[in-house]
């Protein structure tokens, strides 16, 4: 547990939005990401997912709209989940399948890989883009309003969209309860170390953490956090992802 304890718990969240409203603005840790040496407090982390909500949304995101984001252990992704989740959209963590998405989130290193269809827009992070068409996502969400979006979003909205669609309410549901079975507490790190593609990671992974005031990080290979969401590590405490939505 970091000696930096978080804001203080959600208390029934109907929808991902509640996670990030502005009261949970703190100067405690949200994310880390350990190889590249990156880090958000809460208050960097609330106030970007505003900006990448309107980022999307200059992009034509809306309500029900599809997002596909590349499932790396960093920040852009899931700073772009909880902006997406604020518009109502339906993100995947599985770029360039067979939907047509409105937008696609993806390294610049994999930019030539897509070639968007009329009406869906393609962002990239990590450097600029090659093509002038495609948008930069670090340029654009730094220069962008910090405004909370103005778009109606409810608990039986589709949220995620992986081996099948699941709600607001189904996410937030699946997060408290790994909260509850992993004993998450406030200024824990609850390092992910199994893929965002997978359902049960993102919801105890990228849910949970930041449901109690504690951590997100992705690790390198020394870290050592408080609880392990899959694969293997140090941690005592550990998440299965596949029994996450179980009691759900």
């Amino acid at each position: 547990m970091t000696a930096n304890a978080g804001p203080e718990p959600v208390t029934d969240p109907d929808i991902l939005g509640d996670v990030v409203s502005r009261d949970r603005r703190a100067p405690s840790p949200a994310l880390r990401a350990d190889a590249p040496g990156r880090s958000y407090s809460y208050h960097d982390f609330v106030t970007t997912s505003y900006k990448a909500g309107n980022v999307l949304r200059y992009l034509g995101v809306r309500g029900g709209d599809r997002v596909e984001i590349e499932p790396d252990p960093l920040p852009e992704p899931v700073l772009t989940f909880y902006g997406a989740a604020q518009l109502g959209a339906v993100v995947s963590f599985d770029p360039g399948g067979s939907e047509r998405p409105r937008a696609t989130v993806v390294p610049q290193s994999r930019e030539p890989a897509f070639a968007p269809e009329p009406g869906s827009k393609l962002a990239v992070y990590g450097g600029p883009p090659e093509n002038p068409t495609t948008t930069h996502w670090e340029k654009e969400v730094w220069s962008e309003n910090p405004a909370v979006h103005p778009a109606s979003v409810s608990p039986s909205d589709a949220l995620l969209d992986a081996d099948r669609t699941y709600t607001h309410a189904d996410v937030l549901s699946a997060a408290a309860g790994a909260v509850g079975a992993a004993d998450i507490e406030p200024g824990d790190d609850v390092v992910v170390r199994a893929s965002l593609s997978d359902p049960g990671v993102v919801a105890a992974g990228v849910v949970a953490p930041l449901l109690v005031g504690a951590t997100i990080r992705f690790p390198d290979d020394d870290t050592v956090g408080d609880v392990r969401v899959g694969g293997d590590g140090p941690e005592r405490r550990r998440i299965d992802p596949r029994t996450v939505f179980d009691g759900e």
